[in-house]
């Protein structure tokens, strides 16, 4: 049961909204009375709060939209400084990424919780090091992959390659997501339209644009209202 509410999300790409979407998904499993944790492999770029204290935005909100519960553990193994390729940011602080250590503590978190929400870092591709990338990780924890196509000219593509890798390494779609990200794209219906009919995964919403006011700024988590607001748009799967 546990494993059915848990989810791995990837994107098309980099800057879709899989932060967004994964806080949301969050904010609907503890709806359902869920005990539920946010997790991500690795995260690269940090900036400073108020305190001097070296934070991360996407581990942040998932922090805030799981709840008092998670605010002590430890959501993501490697935290790197650089906002590049996290293999690229790990080679300049002389850090090896290791897919075992990121599955332990993947692990760790997993056995406490009801549901896990994993939010990958960038595409589906992503290396980690010279012989494994985040689709190897995937593979690893074995949970059903939640899509986040970003609606911008190319998602057609990109959604459609991405699904091709998902299903290369036989991962289950539990469904995808397409987010609107800051300007609605031309014809944007006829482009759901279109992953409609080439995406056999259930098709789980449509995140409009934040409103101007729950946008967020960089180097800053998403607020809580809007986590509630895609989450009003956004459908668990069956």
């Amino acid at each position: 049961m546990k494993k059915n509410r848990s989810f791995f999300v990837t994107g098309t790409d980099t800057e879709v909204g899989k932060t967004l979407v994964s806080g949301a998904l969050i904010l609907k499993l503890r709806q359902l009375g869920l005990q539920v944790a946010g997790f991500k492999p690795v995260v690269a770029g940090t900036y400073l709060d108020d305190s001097g204290n070296k934070l991360n935005e996407d581990l942040e909100t998932l922090r805030m939209a799981a709840g008092p519960l998670s605010f002590e553990l430890t959501l993501c193994p490697y935290v790197l400084d650089q906002p590049v390729a996290p293999h690229i940011a790990a080679y300049t602080q002389a850090i090896e990424l290791e897919s075992v250590h990121i599955q332990e503590a993947f692990q760790k978190i997993y056995s406490q919780f009801d549901a896990v929400v994993v939010e990958g870092a960038g595409g589906f591709l992503v290396p980690l090091n010279d012989h494994d990338d985040l689709g190897d990780i995937a593979q690893t924890m074995g949970l059903p992959i939640i899509l986040v196509v970003g609606m911008r000219l190319g998602c057609i593509n990109h959604a459609l390659l991405t699904c091709e890798a998902l299903q290369s390494r036989h991962l289950p779609i539990a469904g995808w997501v397409a987010n609107t990200l800051f300007d609605e794209m031309p014809l944007i219906n006829k482009n759901i339209l279109a992953l409609k009919n080439r995406i056999s995964a259930p098709f789980l919403g449509l995140i409009p644009t934040l409103p101007k006011h729950l946008q967020k700024f960089a180097n800053a988590p998403y607020s809580l209202e809007a986590l509630e607001f895609a989450a009003q748009h956004l459908n668990l799967p069956r």
